[in-house]
């Protein structure tokens, strides 16, 4: 909040207020942060002093001022020295450099502020020198930083409460003339903009109210004037809490009548000459100084006045509508996307006002369009790639993250959530339709973005992602705030359920860009997974708005992209979004019809089991297994679906194995195929076919190495060692009638193993069949395992005996008659 009275240069509080942006600041239009020692401020006195008294012009004066310009900080003009810089300016002996004027000024200045009680005398005797210097010096010399030190030091003059009404008077007038007459020397010299708004609030604050809407009109005014200063976010923001200042002066003071001054004719009234952007950020200076008076105070004129800010910034958000023709067909002119800026920031400054359609429209746009612009990024992007453009600036998005706008734009969601909470229907719709149409346009431009800039430009896609992280924290924000509008029993179940489906495509539109775990987004997940896993028709609509697996495989629309070839798998914001379609669909997935999933996820589901990256194959065994485990509702149609899919299911997963398919998630796929099909399925014959088929395979590939590690089976093949592992547990699993087959197989299987193998595999099965209490299946096992442990010592002993023959006949010399012989 602003407190005049500490507020020593409003010049230097503006500009702290402005909030993350580099205000460029040059010369001594700020306060410099070199300083002087004692010494040196002492001899610039004294040389300033010598010089006068000689009546001639000593180029070390100049030096001298600038001295003392640079202890501003710590530098403390008395009346005395006040009177030698008067007298410096005021001599006809002294043919001052332009360069001195503005220094001159700004000494004066500082003695105006520091002073606890200046000479009324030499003030009216500074405004008189003041005049004849504008009047004599300024015209032929006149410079920005000149404009801006005489407009600095008439307010503050005009500030001081001992100074005489004659001369407030006289310093208004000269202020007003200053800025209705050389408003273009401002553009000039934007960096003085925080001097020139300083001076007009020092003024605005005069006791005296001669002139008082004279500079409200030149505040709002100059702006839009040709040749005028441009309108800018900083400046906005500058004024926004210049005028924060002035009004909770007047409110301290109880200044009534510039306070019902203001009110009518300011606010009251909409002239001409007034520029929008300027008048939305008076408006939002007024709501923050009347909101912390009337938490304070409870004064009733601070309600009007409040009532006629927010009035006015409704009014100028339905020009702006009206103007665009909507959000959607709205062009991109800098004016009103200066505007949309301004909006955003004034409500995000000035707390919550109350609902208009406009506002809330505007902020929509202001989020959508100048806080995220990535639709306008991408398509910059992709016409400067494509040729049709022209060069994009790269340090464009850079700036966009370092500036005010962007890094408010938490503060400006909340607001914009506020408004949605308290608006009407028809306003509720439609911001709800433009979001939702945001995140579709996001995942189209970013997944095109993202593939063409993978190899050329990774740091500008690193900036890109930035933004579009914080967008898709606003858009969970917003989700959270429509469930909690929309779910509940005063709307029906249909309207919930659609809007549930909207916001869970949403989401998956954006899933790339999740890259932390929030409350917000878990909450709403949960909320509106359970409005729509609870009827049919809303699962269909969620599973069918998944890309097809022609949109999966190929490249739409981007011709360019098409020469150079298309790899699915690399698609990395694709993959994301089938990720989040394959997590959530297991969850609704007893509601889904046979012929849904069959036409709809399947193909989806077993495209990426065969994607390269484990966690995103993990998930499509995943929902496999929620298929397979599922069985609820359709049964027939389901069962015979389920069986259909087990041979591709095998088929796709082995032939992955081990460098793709994660085994784990086919492990998970097997278990669940066995417990949930009918008994006796041939599907389930078929599986452990298959498995037996692969473990031959891959034994055959490690018998041909004939690796020490293989012998000792220590070392083996892992995918080997694993397959083997999972038919182990099948034997516990499978049903009766498959039962016999599955032995008989892997019997087979274990024989081949080397010894120790075998030993490892079959003291592993003891160790299972002992545990299990299935009295049905175990004594089926054990006399299975015993033949088994036969077998194998049978054929332990047939090794045994081929390799000590071997080992013999290879140690016989030649010549040499055995010892069996010689009997």
């Amino acid at each position: 909040m602003a407190r005049q009275t500490n507020t020593l240069f409003l010049e230097q509080w503006l500009r702290t207020n402005i909030g993350g942006i580099s205000y460029s600041v040059s010369g001594h239009s700020s306060l410099s942060t070199s300083s002087s020692s004692a010494r040196a401020i002492i001899q610039a006195w004294s040389e300033i002093r010598d010089s006068l008294q000689n009546q001639t012009f000593n180029p070390l004066i100049l030096q001298s001022l600038k001295t003392l310009l640079n202890s501003q900080a710590s530098l403390h003009v008395a009346d005395p020295q006040a009177k030698l810089l008067l007298s410096v300016l005021s001599s006809r002996s002294f043919d001052l450099p332009s360069e001195s004027y503005p220094i001159l000024l700004r000494l004066l200045y500082i003695w105006v502020r520091k002073s606890f009680r200046p000479s009324t005398a030499l003030i009216d005797s500074a405004v008189d020198v003041l005049s004849h210097v504008f009047a004599t010096e300024f015209g032929s010399k006149k410079s920005p930083s000149f404009l801006a030190e005489g407009i600095l030091i008439l307010g503050a003059i005009s500030f001081v409460p001992s100074v005489s009404e004659s001369s407030k008077i006289a310093c208004s007038e000269l202020l007003c003339r200053l800025l209705e007459e050389d408003y273009k020397l401002v553009r000039l010299g934007e960096e003085i903009i925080p001097d020139v708004l300083a001076g007009i609030g020092y003024a605005l604050s005069s006791s005296l109210d001669v002139h008082f809407v004279r500079v409200w009109d030149s505040l709002l005014g100059i702006w839009g004037k040709e040749d005028g200063p441009r309108s800018t976010v900083p400046t906005a923001l500058m004024i926004l809490h210049l005028v924060e200042w002035v009004v909770s002066g007047c409110i301290k003071s109880r200044s009534l009548k510039k306070i019902e001054a203001f009110s009518q004719q300011i606010l009251g009234t909409s002239k001409a000459s007034y520029v929008p952007f300027a008048l939305v950020m008076v408006a939002a200076g007024v709501l923050r100084a009347s909101r912390q008076a009337a938490n304070g105070q409870g004064l009733e004129f601070v309600s009007r006045l409040r009532i006629s800010a927010e009035n006015q910034i409704a009014f100028v958000a339905q020009q702006l509508i009206s103007e665009t023709k909507g959000y959607i067909n709205s062009d991109n002119d800098s004016a009103n996307s200066i505007l949309r800026q301004c909006l955003s920031l004034a409500l995000a400054r000035s707390g919550a006002v109350s609902f208009t359609a406009p506002v809330l429209l505007c902020l929509a746009s202001a989020l959508l369009r100048e806080i995220f612009p990535l639709s306008h990024l991408y398509m910059e992007i992709l016409q400067f790639i494509h040729g049709s453009g022209s060069e994009f600036d790269t340090n464009e998005i850079k700036r966009h993250l370092d500036c005010t706008l962007f890094k408010e734009a938490g503060v400006i969601t909340g607001v914009f959530c506020n408004q949605y909470v308290s608006a009407d229907e028809d306003s509720k719709s439609l911001v709800e339709s433009l979001i939702w149409d945001y995140c579709r346009d996001v995942y189209s431009g970013h997944r095109q973005v993202a593939l063409l800039l993978c190899e050329r430009n990774n740091e500008l896609l690193v900036d890109l992602e930035k933004i579009a992280e914080s967008a898709f924290l606003m858009v969970v924000v917003f989700a959270l705030a429509v469930t909690k509008q929309r779910l509940n029993s005063n709307f029906s179940q249909e309207i919930q359920r659609e809007k549930s489906v909207q916001i869970l495509v949403s989401f998956s539109c954006l899933e790339y860009f999740r890259r932390m775990r929030l409350p917000e987004y878990m909450d709403t997940i949960r909320r509106v997974v359970a409005c729509v896993q609870e009827n049919e028709s809303a699962c269909i609509s969620f599973v069918e708005s998944m890309p097809t697996y022609v949109d999966l495989t190929t490249w739409q629309d981007f011709s360019s992209k098409q020469k150079m070839g298309y790899e699915w798998s690399k698609d990395e914001v694709q993959t994301a979004r089938v990720l989040f379609y394959v997590r959530v669909i297991p969850t609704c997935i007893e509601r889904l019809p046979a012929h849904v999933f069959r036409r709809v996820v399947t193909p989806a589901m077993f495209l990426y089991m065969g994607h390269p990256n484990g966690k995103v194959a993990r998930a499509s065994h995943s929902m496999f297994v929620a298929f397979m485990s599922s069985g609820k509702h359709f049964k027939d149609e389901l069962v015979s679906l389920k069986e259909q899919l087990v041979f591709y299911y095998m088929q796709r997963s082995l032939e992955g194995y081990p460098d793709i398919t994660p085994f784990e998630g086919m492990a998970s796929g097997v278990a669940a195929l066995v417990r949930h099909l009918p008994a006796g399925s041939p599907a389930t014959f078929y599986c452990i076919h298959s498995l037996v088929d692969k473990a031959n395979n891959l034994l055959s590939d490690a018998n041909a190495l004939k690796a020490d590690d293989w012998k000792n089976w220590q070392g083996g093949p892992e995918p080997c060692k694993k397959i083997l592992e999972l038919l182990s547990r099948l034997i516990s699993l499978v049903d009766i009638q498959v039962l016999p087959t599955l032995m008989k197989l892997l019997a087979q299987l274990i024989i081949q193993l080397p010894k120790t193998g075998q030993t490892m595999v079959l003291n592993e099965l003891y160790a299972q069949v002992a545990e299990s209490d299935d009295v049905t299946r175990k004594p089926t096992l054990v006399s299975w395992l015993q033949s088994l442990s036969y077998l194998s010592s049978q054929a332990k002993m047939e090794v045994f005996t081929s390799e000590e023959r071997e080992s013999k006949e290879n140690s016989a010399s030649p010549g040499t008659v055995e010892p069996q012989a010689r009997l």
